[in-house]
């Protein structure tokens, strides 16, 4: 299956509510991602708060343009997830 998300809404500061396709739902917490010229602005609330869910790209973006890979914000949301662990470092999220 490949991942995307579905539904996505701003909760607080840099976190919003994400679904995904594989019908999870979780909060992703994305500071730690906001830096870089594409994601340093989005450090201004008000701009972060305007995410959104893309219906071609099918993940979350930005009106500066900036988006995330579904992988990545799943990633964000259920890292602790033990069951998951595989599937990150096939990703290349954990070594």
């Amino acid at each position: 299956m490949i991942l995307h998300i579905t539904e996505a809404r701003y909760l607080k500061d840099y976190e919003g509510e994400v679904r995904f396709n594989d019908g999870r739902v979780g909060v992703a917490d994305l500071s730690e991602t906001l830096t870089g010229p594409v994601f340093a602005p989005l450090r201004d609330k008000n701009l972060f708060s305007q995410l959104k869910v893309d219906a071609e790209a099918q993940t979350i973006v930005w009106p500066n343009g900036a988006d995330l890979a579904p992988e990545y914000v799943y990633f964000q949301v259920f890292r602790r997830e033990p069951e998951l662990q595989v599937q990150f470092k096939r990703w290349g999220y954990l070594a």
